[in-house]
């Protein structure tokens, strides 16, 4: 029996992509989403097998998509289908309860490989990205039920940075200053008691933040 597949990426070129290479496979293409809310809406209505996720969408990220897919359904297989090669990325990935993070530089048969893999139920993580993200995923010095005084922009910057934005990319987004981004992670980091941008990013999932 075919595994049905709902395929969740903004650029039609990658979608029809894709649906070409599971082509003669024992993989069934049964709907295509262009945005985050898309995705979730399909999913409810045609109850695939396995989602093909991308990140960056409109309507929602992709990890936000994830959230509510797993909120919602929580044994249902994600795989995360990306170009970018963000730990950030990776590490909310995990927390979120993704079950496997594919480059779209991937092979046909890495795609297919991972595909049969959650399908069967099991992870289609690697050792090498769950080596990199441990120490984010590693419980932070500071306890998850302590409330930490952000101001209402270092709460923006923390969003923005959860997203798997560079302080460029949120210093244009929030029309302020590279430097002054780079005061607002600081002070973000030594109040949540982590070490870097993707413990972060982490916390704030665990806290519901984004």
């Amino acid at each position: 029996m075919a595994i049905r597949l709902l395929i969740a990426d903004d650029h039609l070129v990658v979608r029809t992509g894709l649906r070409s290479l599971v082509a003669g496979a024992d993989i069934e293409v049964i709907g295509e989403a262009s945005s985050g809310g898309e995705c979730v809406r399909k999913v409810q209505q045609l109850k695939p097998d396995v989602v093909l996720l991308d990140i960056r969408m409109p309507d929602g990220d992709g990890l936000i998509a994830l959230s509510r897919l797993k909120l919602e359904m929580a044994q249902l297989p994600v795989l995360i289908f990306s170009t970018y090669d963000n730990p950030t990325y990776i590490a909310r990935a995990v927390a979120l309860g993704a079950n496997g993070y594919l480059s779209k530089g991937a092979t046909r048969e890495e795609l297919l490989t991972a595909i049969r893999t959650v399908a069967s139920g099991q992870n289609a993580w690697t050792r090498d990205e769950l080596r990199r993200v441990t120490g984010a995923l590693a419980t932070p010095r500071l306890a998850g039920d302590i409330d930490v005084p952000l101001t209402q922009r270092e709460s923006e910057v923390l969003q923005h940075l959860s997203h798997g934005l560079t302080n460029k990319e949120i210093a244009q987004a929030l029309h302020i200053s590279y430097e002054t981004v780079k005061e607002h992670v600081q002070h973000i980091l030594r109040k949540i008691g982590v070490t870097d941008r993707t413990q972060a990013a982490v916390w704030a999932v665990r806290k519901g933040l984004v």
